[in-house]
Order: structure tokens, then sequence, then C-alpha cells
């Protein structure tokens, strides 16, 4: 589990892949003071395992799924990474839960300034997560925690802070670029409880679910009434 609070940038040092899969060599100081092999990092929002470590460093691999689902493909030697450690336990909690299980790219459509913010409207590929994208609500952008600030038909928008800017990958962003989304866990988890048993669960991105609708008979059943 992780906060979505940027611990620093770290850079690709260098990526070997053969078809679907890839070992990264990511540069990094500040989380190596007390990262072990077998620990979890947020790589640009991905949960990936150090598997091995070097004094400026460590190796992570890349599966397939998450080759296919994430932007780690698009990654370069010398791209920055926004990394951050696994929480702990006794640690502020200053962003929101962040799995590092990645929903779905986005496309960042326009950034604008706002006086002392930066506003980045972004479009999922995915259209089926505008449900879990609420204005107010947590949204995990490349590892980072932010505030939905509005939505819109076909796109939502971040307004970041200066100090998130110069602290995280978004600086080096611009309209065109894609972005890692994972939506806040809790929503995800309602809609699931909501529709289990209603429909397969391997219904196809953007099916509506047979019968998931709430009903008094489905709230009394699950204790609701």
């Amino acid at each position: 589990m992780f906060t979505g609070l940027i611990e620093e940038i770290g850079v690709l040092r260098g990526v070997s892949s053969g078809g679907e899969v890839m070992v990264l060599n990511i540069g990094a100081s500040v989380i190596m003071d007390d990262l072990k092999i077998g620990d979890s990092v947020s790589v640009n929002g991905v949960c990936l395992t150090a598997t091995s470590l070097s004094d400026h460093g460590f190796t992570a691999d890349v599966m397939p799924q998450t080759y296919r689902n994430s932007t780690l493909k698009e990654l370069r030697a010398g791209s920055r990474i926004n990394l951050e450690r696994a929480m702990a336990a006794g640690g502020r909690f200053g962003g929101h839960i962040v799995q590092g299980h990645v929903d779905g790219i986005g496309t960042i459509k326009s950034v604008k300034r706002d006086q002392n913010a930066v506003v980045f409207e972004i479009s999922p590929g995915r259209k089926t997560l505008f449900k879990f994208i609420i204005p107010k609500g947590s949204i995990t952008i490349d590892g980072i925690s932010l505030t939905v600030a509005g939505t819109a038909s076909s796109s939502f928008t971040v307004s970041i802070i200066p100090h998130t800017l110069g602290e995280t990958v978004l600086a080096y962003k611009r309209a065109g670029d894609s972005v890692n989304l994972e939506c806040d866990v809790l929503g995800k988890y309602v809609d699931h409880l909501l529709r289990y048993g209603s429909s397969p669960q391997n219904a196809e991105d953007g099916e509506e679910a047979e019968g998931s609708r709430i009903s008094s008979e489905f709230l009394a059943a699950n204790g609701f009434l």
C-alpha cells in the first residue's frame, strides 16, 4: 500500500526487454535509505518489487500484464520516474489509499496555468472509469495522490500546486503524453460488491451489468434494511 506522496524522482538508467517482459534499472537515492530486496516500490504509480540493489539504485521486473496495462512500456533510458516506498505502518497518511494497481491509461489533453497552479486536463482511455472519478474525490496519476477538480463528458481536471509540480514528473509532461491512472479503491470495492453475483466477473469493459441496480430486496438480503 502507498499514499501517493512521491519521495523522489528517479531516472531509468537502462531497460532490457523481450516481447512484453522488461527489467528496469532505476537510479535512486532517497528511497535507497532502507530499501531491501523484495520490497514494494511505486514506479510511476505501478507497484513493482525490488529484485536487486546497488549503491545508487535498484532493478525491478515488469511482467506482461503490467506491460500491457500501464505506460511503463513507453519508458526509455533517461526517463524520469516517480518513486515511493510502501507505506510504513507508523507513518503519516498524507495522501489516500493507493495500491499501485493501474486501472487504465489516460492522455493529457491540455496543460494550462491558473495563477499559481497548473491545471491538467486528462482523458481516460477507458470511459467506464468515469463512475469512479468524482469531483473533489481522490485519483492517482503516475503515482501522485491528487484531487479531481472537475469532470466533463470525456475528461477530468486536476489542479497542481507548484510544490507538487516541482517534485514529480508532471513538470515534464505535455499535451499528448500518457499517464497511469488509479481510481479510489473504496469506490471500486463498493461497485464490485453491489454487482457481485449479478453478472459474469469477466464482462467486457463498458458492458452494463445485468441485474446491477440496487433494489430493496438487494439491500435487505445484504443487511442494509
